[in-house]
């Protein structure tokens, strides 16, 4: 018997809508090769209508009119419904992303609703805020949106960063188109249908599904978009910086990186371990906040290595369905042999493979896009695999002997997003937090995001801001208004003119 597959529509105006061509694409199971759903696959001028629905939305003030209180009440419904069908979001975005069950289940989709509950009850968001200056001025600063937001979002968290980027925005009162990627489409245009079904002003929020670059291309470039918010890699966003160049719109970007994890002697061994496991092979590494440089103090390098490489051979491979599994497959086979190629450039330059580095044998794994975790040792932090980032499960150990080099090592990349720390030293930690080239520096823990604290990068890997106030804050725009309270008011200077 043959099954029938979920076309998903575009959600563009209010409605959902094919693609104006009728074209769609294939969402497939990296675990096992199989077709999850279809999705509308958007031409330029469908993601045209999507951005000329949320212009006219905003300047009619359909939405930016209302009330923040109103707005906050549309994002807890949307929280609401979320967790009202999370089973089948949880379900979509295992199948479709290969992350495992267990994460889609117990992370993603509660953190989804929890962004947009989060954001939905934040209140005085845009109260005038009265600068202390000298009588007889009154100077105000106003908060505003910033009118129609751009947001494109990679494949590895397509549900948190929809929380993520989305609340906010509509929150602070603007209009959104929202891309997914290609890769990761399933559980977003589901995520579309949801919303739809609550009742959002038509335009106010659009959610396009598309496999064409040149799509993600015409948000960034149109003279209607007034702001981009972008996660991806750092070379993206680096051609979307130059895309966005003749608009001077405004970007906000959260882009790569190769995180250090640095592990003092006087660590908590087995909280180290646990941690040192997480940070690079949680979501099969596939995280830009990835720990992917594992710094060792030199007292504890062998032990700790050794004890980190018997239980990665320990992790259960399997299908991300399966509640059993421990390490599902990358996103795609392209994704995998990108990674393969940097775990072959690894042993060329001298790096020794101690863990993994090959696609696991039987016909379970066949069809799927699954790759080994994989540990090198005897790393230098000059190599190409210590360097640049992999976004797959391929950790680089490094010795270090003191805790200067340890920082010299760390803060040697072009990159900086993310930094951990393991020491039982609390002074030593803060010390060490302080001098972290990072954006979020994690101490006796990974991988902690809370939607009251801010999150992105230094150096390449991005401008900009998510969650918290701060994040808030990138969706808007500040206004100053000066007033003269002096009768009938006067110029600055008196008697130039």
């Amino acid at each position: 018997m043959k099954t029938t597959v979920q076309t998903f529509d575009l959600y563009i105006a209010g409605k959902l809508q094919p693609a104006g061509d009728g074209r769609v694409f294939e969402c497939l199971n990296p675990s096992n090769g199989e077709i999850v759903a279809c999705a509308a696959d958007a031409a330029v001028n469908d993601v045209r209508l999507a951005i000329q629905a949320a212009r006219t939305a905003f300047d009619n003030r359909s939405w930016s009119g209302l009330p923040v209180s109103e707005r906050g009440a549309y994002l807890t419904r949307i929280a609401k419904a979320v967790r009202e069908h999370a089973k089948e979001l949880a379900d979509l975005e295992c199948r479709d992303t290969g992350k495992i069950s267990k994460q889609t289940t117990f992370i993603d989709v509660p953190t989804c609703a929890d962004t947009f509950e989060y954001f939905g009850k934040m209140r005085d968001i845009d109260k005038p805020k009265e600068n202390p200056v000298a009588a007889p001025v009154k100077s105000i600063t106003r908060y505003e949106p910033m009118g129609v937001a751009g947001c494109i979002i990679p494949w590895n968290y397509p549900l948190i960063m929809a929380g993520w980027k989305i609340a906010p925005a509509l929150l602070a009162g603007n209009t959104v188109v929202f891309k997914p990627s290609s890769w990761a489409s399933a559980s977003i245009m589901k995520l579309a249908e949801i919303i739809h079904s609550i009742g959002l002003p038509p335009g106010v929020l659009n959610i396009i599904s598309s496999s064409d670059h040149a799509s993600g291309a015409e948000i960034v470039q149109s003279q209607l978009v007034d702001m981009v918010s972008f996660t991806g890699g750092t070379e993206t966003g680096q051609v979307i910086m130059k895309l966005a160049a003749d608009t001077t719109k405004k970007l906000s970007l959260e882009l790569g990186g190769k995180s250090p994890n640095i592990v003092f002697a006087d660590c908590d061994f087995d909280a180290a371990i646990g941690g040192a496991m997480s940070a690079i092979f949680m979501n099969q590494g596939q995280m830009c906040t990835a720990g992917s440089r594992l710094l060792l103090e030199e007292s504890i390098y062998t032990r700790f290595l050794s004890a980190l490489v018997e239980k990665t051979k320990s992790l259960k491979i399997g299908d991300a369905a399966s509640y059993e599994t421990q390490f599902g497959p990358l996103i795609s086979k392209e994704h995998r042999e990108k990674v393969k190629r940097y775990i072959a450039l690894g042993i060329k330059e001298g790096a020794k493979l101690v863990c993994g580095g090959k696609v696991p044998a039987g016909h379970e794994f066949e069809n799927g896009a699954f790759l080994e975790p994989t540990i090198f040792s005897d790393v230098t932090n000059n190599m190409t695999i210590a360097q640049e980032e992999i976004f797959g499960p391929v950790l680089s150990v490094i010795k270090f002997s003191t805790e200067e080099e340890a920082i010299k090592l760390a803060n040697n990349s072009v990159f900086g997003l993310a930094a951990m720390i393991w020491t039982k030293d609390p002074e030593k930690a803060d010390r060490v937090a302080r001098q972290m080239e990072s954006g979020i520096v994690w101490v006796n823990t990974y991988g902690g995001f809370y939607n009251e604290a801010s999150f992105g990068g230094y150096k390449r890997s991005g401008c900009g801001r998510e969650l918290g106030h701060e994040g808030l804050r990138e969706y808007m725009q500040t206004k100053h208004v000066c007033l003269d309270r002096t009768p009938g008011g006067k110029p600055l200077v008196s008697g130039w003119f």
